[in-house]
Parts: structure tokens; C-alpha cells; sequence
């Protein structure tokens, strides 16, 4: 629940969930309870835990913008932190857990009339009850007058359920406060407590950097590396910061950059990124920009500005709650007034007391519990299905897409590199070829060779090979059973004067080409393979109303128009770094679209912020991507897109349904109570029963089928494909 002392309460939450992820964690502006909404900075909400949570005096901690700032040492909240959290570790479910018993107790004590169960005992009774659960309400409450914002729903829920006191109804007050309290706490355990955290993105900057000044090496920060300067990598270090190849060629791992698990071979004077990793040999680089301007420093900001756009979306009860409380509020007040003047028999008592049963009556309680427990039902459902959302705010914006946005390695397709072809040269054997090749690879490491080596399998076993020297940004060269082989690029060709076919040139996917005794013998073609159910997944995905679906990847333009067309993709883009990206999902939005964003590489992490729906392929996805994300696909099964929409118009439904209930019920009741024709009985059955039924009604969510597309169920995910079979296919 939002901050009752603020003006702008739903402003404030808003801003709060954007701009500080790592203190309000993955839940929305209807998971928050009153004291959790007002946690200062620095506070997970709700059940912030202290144990272990000091912060030495003097630590420094980097935010996301690469800015450092001083913690307060000690964690102390003198001065102002009001909060409360309750004991370290206590459970959130003792004190509605005693309430209930000391409710049920006096029910009991009630119906059979116990002797001493009467006058202060009986009121102290369930006053100890009612407070355990409502003093928190009741707080918030009188804290939102001085700010203004008066008619909330703390306001009704404290007047009609003190009402229900001041008439003697104690077990109804008791109860409709302990209702309330159990519909906050199922909204906080409907959302895994998985911060919406990027720290993982600094983990991928380097500490340090080795700076090469006047013959002497020299280890800085690379915030005090100058423009100008050459640093040096030493393989299996990250690069500090962006530059040129001061002397090529050098193997680096780009994937915290592109996605793409292919490493890329540089040469001398062509630019190096930071956090590209080297990968073979020692090198040296030209530092061509400082710190605050490298191409990762630029995705963390990134992030950051992406979050701070997020759309936002308000939870009906909210606006709801500001027009109808004050409503409410006042027919019960001239329910006790206006018979003065018209009744000939009027008694204050009389009227006080139908003003009293309205108020109970009018409680939003089926409402205030139905609504939130009914995303909770939908966010039960996705997690049986293998998603994760991380806030129902996002089964709202989930049901209004109209544009799908991929990446294409590691969501679309299966992220690991196999043989798609092998092209013999004229009169070579494909078999002999294979066998040579495949015997002469397994000296590599590099992931395309790797690939190579599990498709020849067990033919390569046991082949001699000897004298074998790999060239860097070339491929290898060796003797295999006495035979000459060069296995790599077209260019480790040309290198050795070997003459290949011209139509060599024009193949789009990662090749091998391959050459035995100087002789052109064929090549090899390796590729990411799409997923089971990536086509299933455009299928459904267009037959669910989405009018857009494009494909974004840092892979080779021509690799991905041949995926897009195989899939069947509206449209597709690539050779992108982030930054592309994020513009191309910033044009969409610009245009109207509401989009989804589905990705699974750090490089995603700032597109899936951007986003109005960021999803993650949590499976194989980065640590980065996932926190950043707010929907999780933990099978790293594409299709569970459409499953998740699926599920979201469900959810809708039945929570459309539950507010319906309310209304109707508890117009007619709120007529007969005014009339003097409904008790307390009817109250309850319009409060609490109403909320009884909207509960049940809410659990049909996750008992629903959504196995077939049309039906509110998922599609069936494609099987799942282990690199292993992978390699082969």
C-alpha cells in the first residue's frame, strides 16, 4: 500500500520502483503494505531483514550511473526513520495468526454464553484481536490527514470496522480488519522476493587496469586511465576500457557486448570495447575513451534511463478508493442527518446505527482482498507454467501488447553452435574430409570448433596428428595421418595460396573451409540452430492479436533476415549493439506500441528495462537480464510468451468478475441497510461472504486449463534440446 502521508502517493510509488529497483525489490504498487511503502532508502519491503546487514563506517557503494556515495556506518535510522519493520525474522503471519485465534475464541465464548464472557472482558477481548491487525490501518489512516489525502481506503476500513465496534458488533470489526490484513499478506507472498536488482552488470566492469607509462606497468583504477594511454590485457581479462589494436590479431569473447557466443578476431588498429574479454594471447590497447564514455558504461546508464521511463501502471482499486470513499463516507453521514428533518419519529440511535450497518456494509473489504488475490491466482498459474512475474502490474500490461520484440541467440534459437551443412569439394569424400578435419580441430577451444569436433564424434578418435600451429584470426594448420590439412577461414586460405571456389564468399552462416595437401576439399557450415517451438511461438503469438513481431540481434545482419524469414518474423534487424536496440524498442513506443521486449544476454538488460513488459529467458538467460526483467520464462521455452498472455486475460476476467460481484452485492445490500431492511447478518454476508466468494473465484485461476491456444491456456512447449543433441542436429 502507498505512503498514506503523501499527496501523491501513487506518483511516489511509482518514481520510488523506478529509480530505486535494489530497495523496492520486484513488488508493485499493490504489494506494498502502508509501512513498507514508507521504508526509506535502502530498505527491501516488506520483511526488510537486519541480520547481517551492517555497513562498516567509511564503505563505498558504486550506483548504477558509476557514482560512488558514503553508506551510513552502522545502519543507524536515528533521525527520522520511523519505520518498522518488527522483530528481526518474525513472521509476518504470528500476530493475524493470534488475531484469528482470539476471533474464533470469542465466537465461540459468544455462542455459548460463557458467564464471564461479558461488558469490558468481552470488549477487551476482541479489542486486543482487532488491534493486533488494525492498528497499522488505523495509523495509516490519521497519518494521511495532515498530507491531505483523507478518503483512502485506511480511512473507510478504520470508520466502518471501529463502527462495527461502537454498535457491539466486535466479531465483525475484528473480522473485516483480520480479511483485510490476510489479502496484504497473500498479495506479499504472491511475488518472488527477487530484487529488480542489476549489480550483476557492474560485475562485468573491470577493477582494474594494467596502463603502460614511460617502460614501466603500472596497475590503476580505469577511472584514472587517460586518453591516449596503452593498457594491457593478458588473456582471460576483461577489457578496462574502449579502444584500438595497438598489435593484432587478438581473439575476444564479445558477448557482455552483443550476446553473440561467437568470439570475434581483431586486428591491428580495429576497435576493442570494454568488456570484451581476450581470450588467447597478451595484448596491448589504445585507450580511446575514458571510463565515463566506454560502450558498458553507456549500458549501465542505459539501464538506468530506461527504468526511469518505465510505463506505469495504476491498480483500479486505488483510483477507485478516492472517489468511492468519499461517497460512502458521506451518505452515511447524511443518512444520520437528513431523517432528522423528514422523520416524525426520529431517534438518533436508530439511524446512528443503520449509518453504522452502512459503513460496515460499504467496507470495500471483497475488493480491497479479491482484486490483489486474483493477480496472486494468475501469478500462481504462470509460475506452475515456468514464468515468473514479478509484480501483477504486469499481467495487466501483458494482456494489452501489441508488439513482440526478440533477440534471436539464446531466445529463438538454442545459443550453441552445430553443423548445419558439409559441401565436399568435387571428387573429395565427405566421410575423409570430416576425419581429417574433425581430428585436426579437436586442438581448439574455439566454440565453432568445438562444434565441429561433436558433429565428426567418434571418427576423429584416435587420428594422428602432429606439428600443429594455430594461426590467430586464421585457423589451424597441422598433419593429419601424414597428410597436410588446413582447417578455418577463407582468409587461412588465401594465406597459403589456395584456391577455393568464389561461391566460398557468399555463404552467410560461420564457415569452415577446409584444405588437404594444398588442394581446396570442401567446407563446413555452423550455426545456432532455432528452438523446438520458436515457429509455434510466432504462430501463436499472431493468432493471440499481436500485430508486430521483430526480431533485434547483434548477430550478422544476413544471418538473422535467414532466421526471421524461416520463423516467419514480421521483421528483423542485425549487426546491433545495445544502444541499436534500445533506439529501434524507443521508435516503437514513440509510435504508440505497446511492446514486450524478450531477451536473455547482458546486452538485453537495457532494452528489457525499456520495455513496457521486460522479458527474460531465465533458463540459460544472464544473471543481469533476469533481475533487470519483469517476467522470467524459466524453461527458456519462447512459447511460454503466448502462455503468458494467455494467462493474463484469465486473470483479467476473473478479476472483472470479483469486482462485479462486489458491486452488485453490495448495492443491493447498501439499499436495504439504509432502508432498515438489512442487519448486521446482511452486512456480513456483503463483506465478508461477498469477499469468501471473490476468494474462491480467484483460485479458479490456477486450477484453469491453458494447454491449447484459444482455450485460456498455455501452449505446449516444444521439447526441450540439450547442447549435446544440438550439435547434431
Amino acid at each position: 500500500m502507498p505512503d498514506p502521508t503523501s499527496p501523491n502517493t501513487n506518483e511516489e510509488l511509482n518514481t520510488a520502483k523506478q529509480a530505486k529497483l535494489e530497495n523496492v525489490g520486484a513488488l508493485s504498487r499493490d504489494q506494498l503494505t502502508p509501512e513498507a511503502a514508507a521504508a526509506p532508502e535502502g530498505h527491501d519491503v516488506p520483511g526488510h531483514d537486519h541480520a547481517g546487514h551492517d555497513h562498516p563506517a567509511g564503505k563505498r557503494v558504486v550506483d548504477l550511473a558509476g557514482k560512488a556515495a558514503d553508506e551510513h556506518a552502522g545502519h543507524d535510522h536515528a533521525g527520522g526513520d520511523d519505520h518498522d519493520h518488527g522483530p528481526v525474522g518474525a513472521n509476518p503471519y504470528l500476530w493475524p495468526g493470534v488475531a484469528l485465534v482470539l476471533l474464533l475464541g470469542g465466537i465461540a465464548l459468544d455462542y455459548y454464553k460463557v458467564g464471564f464472557f461479558t461488558g469490558y472482558v468481552r470488549l477487551a477481548w476482541y479489542g486486543v484481536a482487532f488491534l493486533l491487525v488494525g492498528w497499522k490501518v488505523i495509523r495509516s489512516a490519521v497519518l494521511s490527514i495532515p498530507s491531505g489525502n483523507i478518503f483512502n481506503e485506511f480511512l473507510l476500513m478504520s470508520i466502518a470496522t471501529l463502527g462495527a465496534f461502537a454498535i457491539g458488533e466486535y466479531p465483525e470489526g475484528v473480522a473485516v480488519m483480520l480479511f483485510y490484513t490476510v489479502g496484504e499478506l497473500f498479495q506479499d507472498a504472491a511475488v518472488n522476493r527477487a530484487k529488480r536488482s542489476i549489480r550483476a552488470l557492474l560485475e562485468i566492469q573491470a577493477t582494474e587496469v594494467t596502463v603502460l607509462r614511460d617502460g614501466q606497468s603500472l596497475v590503476l583504477d580505469p577511472k584514472a586511465v587517460q586518453l591516449g594511454d596503452v593498457i594491457e590485457v593478458r588473456p582471460g581479462e576483461k577489457v578496462a576500457l574502449d579502444g584500438t589494436l595497438a598489435k593484432g590479431p587478438a581473439s575476444f569473447n564479445t558477448a557482455a557486448l552483443t550476446g553473440e557466443s561467437a568470439p570475434q578476431t581483431k586486428q591491428t588498429g580495429e576497435v576493442v570495447l570494454a568488456g570484451m574479454i581476450n581470450q588467447e594471447s597478451l595484448v596491448q590497447v589504445l585507450v580511446t575513451a575514458t571510463y565515463q564514455d566506454t560502450k558498458l558504461a553507456k549500458i549501465l546508464a542505459m539501464v538506468q534511463d530506461a527504468v526511469g521511463r518505465k510505463a506505469k501502471t495504476q491498480q483500479f482499486i486505488t483510483k477507485f478508493a478516492k472517489v468511492y470513499t468519499p461517497i460512502v463516507v458521506l451518505l452515511a453521514v447524511l443518512l444520520v442527518l437528513v431523517p432528522y428533518f423528514v422523520v416524525d419519529d426520529y431517534v438518533l440511535r436508530t439511524w446512528l446505527y443503520r449509518a453504522l450497518v452502512f459503513l460496515v456494509i460499504s467496507c470495500p473489504c471483497a475488493l480491497v482482498i479479491s482484486i490483489p488475490l486474483g493477480y496472486f491466482g494468475g501469478i500462481g498459474a504462470a509460475s506452475k507454467a515456468g514464468i515468473l512475474f514479478k509484480g501483477s502490474n504486469f499481467l495487466d500490461v501483458m494482456r494489452e501488447l501489441d508488439t513482440v520484440v526478440m533477440d534471436k541467440t539464446g531466445t529463438l534459437t538454442q545459443g550453441v553452435f552445430a553443423v548445419q551443412q558439409v559441401q565436399p569439394a568435387a571428387g573429395m569424400d565427405a566421410a575423409q574430409m570430416l576425419r581429417l578435419v574433425g581430428a585436426l580441430e579437436v586442438k581448439s577451444t574455439h566454440p565453432i570448433a568445438k562444434a565441429v569436433v561433436l558433429h565428426v564424434g567418434a571418427a576423429a578418435a584416435g587420428v594422428p596428428v602432429e606439428n600443429v600451429e594455430e594461426i590467430s584470426g586464421h585457423g589451424l594448420r597441422g598433419r593429419v595421418e601424414g597428410r597436410d590439412v588446413l582447417a578455418g577461414n577463407t582468409k587461412l586460405l588465401t594465406k597459403f595460396n589456395v584456391a577455393y571456389p568464389a561461391e566460398v564468399d557468399q555463404v552467410f552462416d560461420s564457415i569452415v573451409v577446409a584444405a588437404i595437401d594444398g588442394q581446396y576439399a570442401g567446407y563446413l557450415t555452423v550455426a545456432d540452430a532455432p528452438k523446438a517451438d520458436a515457429l509455434q511461438t510466432v504462430q501463436e503469438l499472431r493468432a493471440d492479436g499481436i500485430t508486430k513481431i521483430v526480431m533485434l540481434s547483434g548477430d550478422k545482419d544476413s544471418i538473422t533476415q535467414r532466421v526471421a524469414k524461416e520463423l516467419g518474423i514480421d521483421e528483423a534487424h542485425g549487426g546491433l549493439l545495445p544502444e541499436d536496440k534500445a533506439r529501434y524498442v524507443q521508435e516503437y513506443k514513440d509510435a504508440g506500441r505497446k511492446l514486450a521486449f524478450v531477451g536473455d544476454g547482458v546486452n538485453d538488460a537495457p532494452v528489457v528495462a525499456l520495455a513496457d513488459v521486460g522479458i527474460a529467458m531465465g533458463g540459460l538467460g544472464s544473471d543481469a537480464t533476469i533481475e533487470t526483467a519483469d517476467v522470467v520464462i524459466q524453461t527458456d521455452h519462447p512459447s511460454k510468451i503466448a502462455t503468458a498472455r494467455r494467462i493474463a486475460r484469465a486473470t483479467h476476467s476473473v478479476v472483472w468478475q470479483n469486482i462485479w460481484l462486489a458491486f452488485i452485492v453490495k448495492g443491493i445490500v447498501l439499499v436495504l441497510g439504509a432502508g432498515g431492511l438489512a442487519t448486521m447478518w446482511e452486512a456480513v454476508f456483503a463483506d465478508v461472504g461477498v469477499a469468501l466468494l471473490a476468494i474462491l473465484n480467484a483460485v479458479r485461476i490456477q486450477r484453469m486449463d491453458y494447454a491449447t491456444p484459444g482455450t485460456g491456456g498455455p501452449a505446449p512447449a516444444g521439447p526441450t534440446v540439450s547442447p549435446a543433441q544440438a550439435t547434431q542436429s
